[in-house]
């Protein structure tokens, strides 16, 4: 799917055909898409090599027309093995305009096109790209307070659980992290390639954007560090503790087990067919349920002073 934008003193508007200062972006694109994007001068190579999933973070100058493909975190749902994950979105900035590529569609573009990221303009070329890259370090940020909080809510079952579920969870987003990380820096190294060619130099403001989104990218880097080992920590940690309460459980069922069948011996000694103690009296059977019912208040007394239930 193909979709113009550019900006106005309202927000984007849609266009019918690109002009100057336009956007491109483009979702999935079929065949007959990508021919009529090659119509426009881009290589072929720079629309297809954002559309392969493992495709890492790197930049390329052809003709004029620059690539860079960034990692950008993306949003699969609670349902899937790895709930947050990355893609490539390759972005080609021409004389003429700035296209984005990518192989689904995400939370970043559906942000900038709602009109969520103020102050967009497509016109101004290098700023807008900038804003991108802005954009992408801030949304993983985002995402890694959303693991966290996550985390937390899984931390709080934990302390009761006796089962695998939650540390398999546990185990989920720690694959999440792992796709962070490696995406992240492969950002800064792509964006410190950029800083170095001198692109987003032509003015002071543009440079001062990249500086902030180095600082911002850093910051993602050094919080997916941080909430990483923390949740390596607690896996090892809450792996202890549902042992330990499956103990726990293990330890009151005997004690239960024990209790009952103290009553139950009682009763299957009284049971044989020679001649036994109360066998004359009335009231033989109230005195060996009392009988019972002492015995196991003191074994539940000893068990609970030793602390076994």
């Amino acid at each position: 799917m193909i979709t113009i934008y550019k900006s106005s003193e309202t927000g984007l508007i849609t266009l019918d055909q690109h002009t100057s200062g336009s956007w491109i972006n483009v979702v999935n694109p079929t065949a007959q898409e990508l021919d009529d994007l090659q119509q426009l001068g881009i290589p072929s190579d720079y629309l297809t090599y954002p559309l392969d999933l493992d495709e890492r973070a790197r930049t390329e100058r052809e003709n004029g027309e620059v690539l860079i493909v960034l990692r950008i975190p993306y949003y699969q749902g609670q349902s899937v093995d790895i709930p947050y994950t990355t893609l490539p979105l390759g972005i080609v900035m021409s004389e003429e305009y700035v296209l984005t590529i990518s192989r689904f569609e995400n939370e970043l573009t559906r942000e900038m096109i709602s009109g969520r990221l103020k102050n967009l303009m497509t016109h101004k070329r290098n700023r807008f790209v900038l804003r991108i890259l802005l954009a992408t370090a801030t949304k993983y940020l985002t995402y890694l307070r959303e693991i966290t909080k996550a985390v937390d809510i899984l931390e709080d079952q934990l302390q009761q659980s006796t089962r695998n579920k939650e540390v398999l969870e546990l185990l989920k987003y720690q694959k999440s992290l792992t796709h962070f990380s490696t995406a992240l820096k492969s950002n800064e190294l792509m964006m410190e390639r950029l800083h170095r060619s001198r692109i987003f130099q032509t003015y002071p403001d543009d440079e001062d954007l990249l500086e902030d989104v180095l600082t911002e990218n850093q910051q993602a880097i050094e919080m997916n560090s941080i909430t990483s080992n923390i949740l390596s920590s607690m896996m090892d940690a809450f792996a202890s503790i549902i042992s330990n309460n499956l103990n726990g459980v293990m330890k009151f069922l005997a004690s239960i087990t024990i209790l009952l069948s103290l009553p139950s011996l009682l009763a299957s000694f009284f049971g044989m067919n020679v001649h036994l103690p109360f066998e004359n009296t009335p009231q033989a059977f109230l005195l060996i349920i009392l009988i019972c019912v002492l015995i196991g208040a003191i074994a539940a007394y000893i068990f609970w002073k030793r602390d076994w239930f």
